[in-house]
């Protein structure tokens, strides 16, 4: 099928999306307007004229508003396109709709644990309390080589996690709460059999109140190893070796099993958008979300400062006013803690995204809440909070990949979807991290680093399509098969917890 010249996504838009290289002279019979600029892919052209301040339409919904006039056929982009401030419509559960449930749900091959949870990975993971002891939760986890584990052929390794955080800031406030929760989802999370603790022993985030939090777990599988206790760097080393060492057999007893796919908890995340992310990978990322919600799965989206100016299109779909109102406070918490910070939400899109053909934060927002599809909105969870509902759910997270698909992981993703159409180079550490190239172009360049193309629905290949062949990678890639950035190595330094409040 031959690619098309421009792409129209709603007949209300006024704008047209380049599908390739456009030069000036280019007529579009089928929109009857001539190209007047040089367009890159993936960028917008006017549909018709615009006089300044005119509303401009993408998908249907305002992206941003005309600067100056703008011709017929020009290019629409950061020089003649910006924001402003009107009104959107929350109609609340208006767009609640029961997709059908799947009689005899998908099944993939994952790791039982005794709590009932089930696990895509079987890891033993090392913890720092804080990054006086990240050093040491590095030295240890490095200690177990392939070699070294070769005698526990089920477990997937020894990963350490370290983090920057868990002192100068204070003990009671909300930055300190949200490292608790990240640690303690991480602690209880199925990917992980066995979790060792690292403490300096003087922080304020003492592991006793984390173990507390944690509550029961399985016998011998939740360890700790303070270095003052012990009596150093060293000397915590040989002890936090010696503990991992007694949780590998426990461990390696564990043997992937055939469980429902409604036992997954599947992350919905993007970094480096471009002018394709909404129109192909990001929905297609949606469908797979509704087939996920069918077969009794929960899909989490995130990352809230990229959903502003497309909230709207959620509140429509929540469940019940209580979960709309979550979202709304959400939204107006980011205002004021960017406000008191000296920032501001429409500060996106990055450079990349600019470069790839985004222009305003409404725009990116669109096309990044394509990844949650069509399904009603069950639940609105706090960053790293226990994600304790079933099918579309949303959690409130910063932007940045890697601390938002740490809040994902913290919350109980056993795996997650991540959209690129610059080339994001990511991996969550412990969670598989499938990345979907937006576009073929990418996925040709870095394909060493992508493991699914969306990018052929520009050439005609149907959505629904791509939407199963993303259904069918989650399977095979909960089931054990390896994701192009655990081959990579990436996940141990993409750990990264948010941090929230003044640092002392």
């Amino acid at each position: 099928m031959t690619q098309p010249t421009v792409i129209r996504l709603h007949p209300n838009d006024d704008v047209l999306i380049a599908a390739r290289q456009l030069v000036p002279g280019t007529a579009i019979d089928s929109e009857n307007v001539t190209v007047r600029d040089m367009i890159p892919p993936g960028h917008k052209m006017a549909a018709h004229d615009l006089k300044t301040g005119d509303p401009v339409r993408r998908y249907n919904q305002i992206i941003g508003f005309a600067k100056a006039d703008v011709a017929a056929g020009q290019h629409v982009h950061s020089h003649n396109l910006g924001m402003g401030e009107f009104e959107r419509d929350y109609s609340i559960g208006q767009d609640v709709h029961e997709l059908p449930k799947v009689a005899r749900p998908a099944t993939f091959l994952g790791y039982k644990r005794p709590n009932g949870k089930v696990g895509t990975r079987n890891y033993v993971a090392v913890i720092s309390s804080v990054n006086c002891s990240a050093t040491v939760t590095r030295a240890i986890a490095n200690h177990f080589t392939r070699e070294k584990l070769a005698a526990f052929p089920h477990v997937d390794g020894v990963i350490a996690l370290p983090h920057p955080l868990g002192c100068g800031i204070n003990v009671n406030g909300e930055g300190m709460q949200i490292l608790r929760r990240t640690m303690v989802g991480f602690a209880k999370h199925p990917n992980f059999a066995g979790v060792l603790f690292v403490g300096l022993g003087c922080e304020q985030n003492q592991i006793g109140p984390l173990v507390e939090a944690i509550g029961q777990h399985e016998p011998g599988m939740l360890q700790q190893v303070i270095m003052q206790a012990e009596g150093g760097t060293a000397a915590a080393i040989r002890k936090g070796i010696e503990l991992v060492e007694g949780m590998l057999p426990k461990a390696n007893q564990y043997k992937r099993e055939e469980a429902s796919v409604g036992n997954l908890i599947v992350g919905l995340n993007c970094g480096g958008s471009d002018g394709y992310s909404g129109i192909t990978a990001n929905p297609a990322l949606g469908g797979a979300s509704d087939l996920l919600v069918a077969h009794g799965a929960t899909t989490v989206l995130s990352e809230t400062p990229e959903i502003y100016g497309a909230e709207h299109l959620l509140t429509r779909r929540a469940r019940t006013p209580e979960i709309a109102q979550k979202l709304i406070d959400r939204i107006a918490w980011w205002k004021e803690y960017c406000a008191r910070t000296g920032g501001e939400l429409d500060n996106n899109p990055s450079v990349g995204n600019k470069a790839g053909g985004l222009t305003t934060i409404l725009e990116k927002s669109l096309g990044a809440v394509a990844k949650g599809g069509t399904s009603a909105l069950n639940g609105v969870f706090l960053f790293a909070q226990p994600i304790d509902a079933k099918g579309f759910v949303y959690m409130d997270t910063p932007g940045y990949d890697p601390v938002s698909a740490t809040g994902q992981a913290a919350g109980g993703a056993q795996i997650i979807c991540f959209t690129t159409g610059r080339g994001s180079a990511f991996g969550c550490a412990g969670v598989p991290t499938i990345k979907l190239a937006t576009n073929s172009m990418l996925y040709e360049r870095m394909r060493d680093d992508m493991d699914v193309n969306c990018g052929d629905l520009i050439d005609g290949t149907p959505m629904a399509e791509i939407s199963q062949r993303i259904f069918n990678a989650i399977i095979r890639h909960a089931s054990g098969e390896k994701v192009r950035s655990e081959v990579l190595g990436y996940g141990n330094d993409e750990f990264l917890p948010w941090q929230v409040g003044a640092v002392m």
